[in-house]
């Protein structure tokens, strides 16, 4: 059975910084040396970013400082900024609202009622609280009071293609399931002070924002309709310190190895040339990608893993400019355009999590 998706919904926090106003932001408040400040520019320049979205800021003009008042100037070198708790509690405020405002996006343009929804699928990596987005969405969507729930939770920036496989897994089982999927992260909320090197590329790469999908059982839907119609995992050999993502003391801990790379393109072809094989199609007939933007070398990597053209990913460095790195929305963000801009089918859709594990989903 296939998740034949009726309806995206996107949501964004009101208010952006350019990345140059990160990066000034960056080292003012964190009391950066000249020397290295420059090397903190260079770095944020690579990201190939333009604007991100936070949830903590209160104005997207004016003087950087001003804009928002969560992060203080640190007062010294062993200032690790707001602790977790304190970021929690911001988590638990703020993430509800982006969430309704994506999933009722979906709702709409799926043209689905709320009292509709048997199944609701919430991913999020970048906070915990119970009761949750869950509950905030059950109530405030006016979805039954009965409706099934499944979290997806701590999985990194696949998780939204892991949601989607619960989807699935859904409507095969009941073809009458409804299920809506919602992702929000709220990435902004562990900014790493001081100067370590993993915590600087994550940093200057993650930004805040939500998205959600309704879908039906599709085996029998219209060919307009996108579907997900298989969806495939690895988990790298030899990868567990490639990619982790880990609670602290003042937020989560996102590490990344200069390896990554390495191990897309040493991993990715064989892995997915074998797992298209089982759906019946060649590298060659896939006609659109969606890839997680992870950074530029992430995308990079994949071109070369797979020898694909740079503009066959340029809506993934087109949402990364535009955005930056949401983790697990970002796909959805990927899918959304690609499926407006009546893009060839079939898709396939990848993205790359802690493990190092890579989630892939295709779509006809």
């Amino acid at each position: 059975m296939t998740l034949a998706l009726h309806g995206i919904g996107t949501a964004l926090p009101e208010h952006t910084l350019s990345q140059s106003d990160a990066v000034d932001l960056h080292t003012s408040f964190c009391r950066i040396d000249p020397k290295r400040a420059r090397t903190l520019r260079a770095l944020y320049r690579r990201s190939r970013i333009d604007r991100r979205h936070s949830v903590l800021f209160e104005a997207s003009e004016g003087p950087i400082e001003t804009r928002q008042g969560f992060y203080g100037r640190s007062a010294g070198d062993d200032d690790r900024g707001p602790t977790t708790a304190e970021r929690m509690s911001a988590y638990a405020r703020l993430a509800p609202g982006l969430a309704v405002r994506a999933a009722s996006g979906a709702l709409e343009n799926g043209g689905v009622e709320a009292r509709e929804v048997t199944h609701l699928v919430t991913v999020s990596c970048t906070g915990f609280v119970s009761p949750g987005v869950d509950s905030a969405l059950i109530e405030r969507l006016g979805l039954d009071a009965d409706t099934e729930r499944t979290h997806v939770g701590f999985m990194g920036c696949h998780g939204a293609l892991n949601g989607l496989r619960v989807a699935r897994s859904f409507v095969t089982q009941d073809p009458s399931a409804v299920p809506l999927v919602c992702a929000l992260e709220l990435c902004t909320l562990h900014f790493s002070y001081g100067w370590d090197p993993d915590m600087l590329v994550a940093n200057s790469l993650f930004a805040d924002g939500a998205a959600a999908l309704v879908g039906r059982a599709g085996d029998d839907d219209t060919e307009e309709r996108w579907r997900v119609v298989a969806t495939g995992t690895t988990l790298m050999a030899d990868s567990a310190d490639a990619m982790t993502w880990q609670i602290g003391d003042h937020g989560f801990r996102m590490t990344l190895s200069p390896r990554v790379p390495e191990l897309i393109e040493a991993n990715l072809a064989a892995w997915l040339d074998d797992w298209l094989r089982g759906s019946g199609l060649r590298r060659s007939d896939v006609g659109s990608w969606a890839v997680h933007p992870g950074g530029p070398r992430i995308l990079t990597s994949v071109e070369r893993a797979l020898d694909l053209a740079q503009d066959e990913l340029a809506v993934s460095r087109e949402v990364l400019r535009t955005h930056g790195n949401m983790s697990s929305p970002t796909i959805l963000f990927i899918i959304d355009r690609l499926r407006r801009r009546k893009a060839p089918r079939p898709c396939v859709a990848l993205a790359f999590g802690p493990g190092l594990v890579v989630e892939a989903s295709l779509l006809m």
